[in-house]
């Protein structure tokens, strides 16, 4: 039997291995993607991106065509079952500091359909579909994997395999890597529809904290919404999904005949967390490392960012940099991560509580944290990389450069993929021009003379041109 080689295998074609072999073959490393399904599949899951997320779906050249799409809204509020405002999040279609909105609402196959057109582009990406990942053995070189295909067995040798198979992940199960669960496990419906009448729709989107019945009215991409039901002790998956169950749920939003349904499905929302992302060439992405509940709209954006993070690393690795870069994988992101579940799992358990005198407590609390100015009126900030490829102890290291948008043109439309080496006598050259402004208040507060970026625009490091360079360049020299 012939075996295929590349320099990364990923087994799983959604939007995180997508993403990460564009990111790959953009930097000339060679990938393979394997994934066990015919085609997209071909109804909603994910309903919204941030502004980072789509600051990396541009650097993968898709963003443009996932905008188009797309839709925005100003706010997302957390109401009572009475239409009393518990929390709100304002100005969430303003332009973040990824240079894109801050909430995107979208249609996850149409990100899907982006994503593939563009990887079909790239001479150094392949993707297979019908192929699944039966088994794997690691050498002192790489990883040679067993694959079923529609043609017979093939074998492919990688010196990496990235496991973006998804929450029930072979690849996790195979290396025997277990999960830490952060006990949160609420099961609910999902019903997606085709919006006829969108006058009759709300355009923000709500979390109604409803003790009777927990429920989510947000919108997705163009044409499409969606509510989640919580599913109380005592129903069934069959009994709450059927017709007439879900005609019930939608009757006090009298939205009969402004919408047409399109989808309806029973899903367990948990929070957990990989023991470990990376077990020799082995390494884990999107759900097959972390599950994160949906409130707070980051499971799809948390594997984008895993993406972004591992890309740049597993190609400067191919070129010669030392594996053990690899290990900064997890330790970035996972802080992060948890920051983004903490929030999701805050959120659920305001929203998931059936007790009427739960609830009344809850909305007391809530009201007194507004009365005093304790509420967050924004989405979280999630916390900078604190340790790993980063030049600790500089001002701004570790923290997320910000991407200006200068009369509808981006930062990283000029400076291209990076690393991105800037001192102040670069802000005056004719290509930053309608940027240094804005990059000169960056600099002001950090009280510096240069930064280097890396590749995710994450900060390396800060202090003089001639110190980065060096520190850069030994980050990334083979041991």
């Amino acid at each position: 039997m012939n075996s295929i080689e590349c320099d990364v295998l990923i087994a799983g074609g959604g939007p995180t291995g997508v993403t990460l072999a564009i990111l790959l073959a953009q930097q000339g490393v060679s990938v393979l993607v394997a994934e066990k399904e015919a085609a997209i599949y071909p109804l909603p899951r994910a309903a919204h991106l941030d502004h980072e997320t789509m600051r990396i779906l541009q650097a993968a050249g898709v963003a443009d065509a996932v905008a188009a799409t797309s839709r925005t809204t100003d706010r997302y509020d957390f109401l009572t079952a009475d239409g009393q405002v518990l929390l709100r999040f304002e100005g969430t279609a303003r332009t973040g500091p990824g240079g894109w909105p801050g909430a995107n609402m979208i249609h996850q196959p149409s990100v899907e359909e982006a994503l593939r057109a563009r990887l079909a582009e790239l001479p150094k990406a392949r993707l297979e579909s019908c192929w699944d990942v039966q088994s794997f053995a690691e050498g002192a070189s790489g990883i040679t994997a067993t694959i079923a295909t529609p043609q017979g067995e093939q074998q492919v040798r990688a010196r990496y395999l990235v496991g973006a198979d998804g929450a029930r992940s072979p690849v996790r199960k195979a290396s025997g890597i277990a999960f830490e669960d952060l006990n949160f496990e609420e099961p609910w419906l999902v019903v997606d529809v085709l919006v006829d009448d969108p006058s009759r729709l709300p355009d923000v989107n709500l979390q109604i904290c409803d003790p009777a019945r927990p429920t989510t009215c947000v919108l997705m991409g163009q044409g499409r919404h969606r509510w989640e039901f919580m599913i109380l002790p005592g129903e069934t998956p069959e009994q709450v999904s059927s017709d007439a169950f879900v005609d019930k749920l939608l009757e006090p939003w009298n939205v009969k005949g402004a919408v047409r349904l399109e989808r309806k499905a029973v899903y367990t929302f948990r929070a957990r967390i990989a023991q470990q992302w990376r077990k020799g060439r082995v390494l884990l992405a999107g759900d097959a490392a972390h599950q994160t509940p949906p409130f707070a709209g980051q499971g799809m954006c948390s594997g984008l960012r895993d993406a972004m993070n591992l890309a740049w690393k597993l190609a400067a690795v191919v070129r010669g940099a030392p594996d053990s870069l690899l290990d900064t994988y997890k330790q970035e992101r996972e802080p992060n991560l948890r920051a983004t579940i903490d929030m999701a799992v805050m959120m659920g358990r305001t929203v998931c509580i059936t007790s009427r005198w739960g609830a009344f407590v809850r909305n007391m609390k809530f009201k007194l944290a507004r009365a005093l100015g304790k509420l967050p009126d924004g989405p979280v900030d999630y916390p900078p990389v604190s340790g790993g490829a980063i030049l600790t102890g500089t001002s701004g290291a570790g923290s997320y450069f910000p991407q200006p948008v200068i009369k509808g043109q981006r930062l990283d439309a000029v400076l291209g993929e990076g690393p991105w080496l800037l001192d102040r006598d670069r802000l005056g050259a004719a290509d930053l021009a309608p940027f240094r402004q804005a990059l000169e208040t960056w600099f002001d507060k950090h009280e510096v003379q240069a930064v280097l970026v890396r590749p995710d625009r994450h900060v390396f490091g800060t202090g003089s041109r001639e110190a980065l360079e060096g520190s850069w360049r030994a980050l990334l020299a083979a041991g």
